[in-house]
């Protein structure tokens, strides 16, 4: 009998988090579906062996780890055309978000990794969904309220610019220092969707959080190539066919934690703000020279992507 096939799934984020459920997910369809012929491993949080956030790309990569996510803003510095998946205010609403991610922009930012870093095989993208501002100095509502606010950000100079043009101070950290950073004060604000706001603490020492929803971004399932190409046809569909599955289910879990999360902030003190049309369109006009540039440099036809499925 052949041994197995080791599947190792990597992430930066204990069990519980949607992401984690999708990896679970996807290795519990393969075990059903391949049995004795696959051997799935998890290492849940990667900074608990003492690894960042970041690592989870190379160990990807360099075939360390079978597959991992990480959110799309990490890859930026090597793949050029993600800093279109960054900008803020890109889409509408979810709806929109979603359709696009699953079409033709979609597709074009797949592409444009593997032809970047050939070492990966992209199997989709789990949502990490709409972020907002959180901080310990005042509400926030208008673009005055963010003027000198210190406020940590992923890495990723287009997360960088928006926040400088919104008159913030930005601090672009890995996750653990960033969240050391808020945790003593040393920056007064971040941005998360509300889930990792709850996940990471933060909202215990953040009053104010302010339903800004200035960035919808994706967290990519990365597979290494070489594996992938390694393995015999039907796994290669069955690994896809479970990546879909799980990037569907991970997706309403996520709308069902960002709820939960909403009420744990306001069940510790927290206060939930909600801009209006008018505050809202505010803060996208701050950062519209962003776009302006993003169609110089990528051109009007790819901005197209985002209205076609």
């Amino acid at each position: 009998m052949s041994e197995p096939i080791q599947i190792r799934m990597g992430g930066y984020g204990p069990p519980t988090t949607t992401c984690s459920r999708g990896l679970k997910i996807m290795g519990d369809r393969l075990a059903a579906e391949f049995g004795q012929a696959v051997d799935v491993k998890y290492i849940w949080n990667v900074m608990d062996l003492g690894y960042k956030g970041g690592d989870l790309l190379w160990m990807a990569e360099h075939g360390i780890l079978t597959l991992a996510y990480q959110s799309t803003s990490y890859l930026a510095d090597r793949v050029p055309e993600l800093d279109l998946a960054d900008l803020p205010f890109l889409f509408d609403d979810l709806e929109h978000a979603r359709a696009a991610m699953d079409g033709k922009f979609g597709a074009w930012l797949t592409a444009k990794i593997e032809e970047r870093i050939p070492g990966y095989k992209v199997l989709g993208y789990f949502e990490n969904g709409y972020r907002h501002v959180s901080n310990k100095l005042r509400p926030v509502r208008t673009l005055a309220d963010l003027a000198g606010m210190r406020v940590r950000l992923m890495p990723g100079k287009i997360h960088n610019q928006s926040f400088g043009l919104l008159g913030a101070v930005p601090f672009s950290l890995d996750l653990k220092p960033g969240l050391e950073a808020i945790v003593s004060g040393a920056v007064d604000g971040q941005e998360n969707p509300l889930a990792n706001t709850v996940d990471y603490g933060a909202h215990k020492v953040h009053r104010y959080h302010t339903l800004t929803g200035h960035c919808y971004l994706s967290r990519g399932i990365y597979m290494n190539r070489a594996e992938f190409e390694r393995w015999p046809k039907n796994l290669q569909d069955g690994i896809r066919r479970a990546a879909r599955a799980a990037v569907l289910a991970q997706r309403e879990l996520a709308v069902e934690e960002e709820e939960t999360a909403r009420k744990a902030i306001v069940s510790a003190g927290g206060e939930v703000l909600e801009l209006t049309r008018e505050e809202r369109a505010a803060f996208a006009h701050a950062v519209k020279p962003l776009h302006d540039e993003a169609r110089k440099r990528f051109g009007a036809e790819v901005f197209g992507l985002l209205r076609t499925g």
